[in-house]
């Protein structure tokens, strides 16, 4: 199906990401400068803490030539680095990872929204303030197989196996990731990359919060402003 995707060069000023405050830090890639050191350095401190793995996570998935360091760098190298076959996404299957970011704020917004609401909804959860988040914007240049304006399977709102096995291939063929509409929010664009250095190093934006109200996410807070807006479904 890579073969009938048309590749689309993208130039985006901002891109969006919303996710998890509690997004597990990994010191190693924030500061050591040269990415091509940490294998080396993870192997050696390993030694003695044992725990360094479980937070690098598999270095591995990453080929040192597209590996990214400095400030900020774990938000874009933990997606690879922290997979696992139970937190798959649309255009990974927890094999290999995905970066996911949106073209507008209220895009990734919508995105994460509906992903949030999963677990209350299937714990059945009191309503209250659940899951604190945390914006991430930063640029894209890059080139990325084109599913817009078609490909129904691959933007199934519910099944992710024919998208899944689309990435795969994909990424076999040795493209950067996958330019989609988003599912969550009319007319939003997304995209799923394949490796850390396909787009910047994010910087940190707003800080919000997500109110549960029995059924479904009804409001956001803005924790720096303290505005509250209503989720219109």
């Amino acid at each position: 199906m890579t073969k009938t995707a048309p590749i689309t060069h993208i130039q985006w000023p901002r891109y969006h990401r919303l996710i998890n405050s509690a997004y597990p830090p990994i010191d190693l890639f924030e500061d050591i400068a040269d990415p091509q050191d940490w294998a080396l350095l993870a192997r050696a401190e390993s030694h003695s803490n044992a725990r360094l793995s479980e937070t690098i996570g598999a270095l591995d998935n990453v080929p040192p030539q597209r590996r990214v360091g400095g400030t900020g760098a774990t938000y874009v190298m933990a997606p690879f680095t922290h997979i696992s076959p139970d937190r798959r996404g649309r255009f990974h299957d927890g094999t290999f990872g995905a970066f996911y970011a949106a073209d507008t704020f209220e895009t990734a917004l919508f995105e994460t929204l509906y992903h949030t609401a999963k677990f209350p909804a299937t714990t059945a959860e009191p309503p209250g303030w659940i899951a604190d988040m945390r914006e991430l914007t930063g640029t894209i240049t890059a080139d990325l197989v084109d599913i817009r304006g078609g490909f129904g399977a691959l933007h199934d709102p519910d099944d992710y196996s024919a998208a899944q096995h689309f990435a795969r291939d994909a990424k076999t063929a040795g493209h950067n990731g996958i330019l989609y509409n988003s599912v969550r929010d009319e007319g939003g664009t997304c995209f799923a990359a394949f490796y850390p250095d396909v787009m910047s190093v994010p910087v940190q934006g707003r800080h919000l919060s997500y109110h549960w109200n029995g059924a479904r996410i009804d409001l956001v807070k803005d924790l720096g402003s303290g505005q509250v807006f209503e989720v219109v479904p």
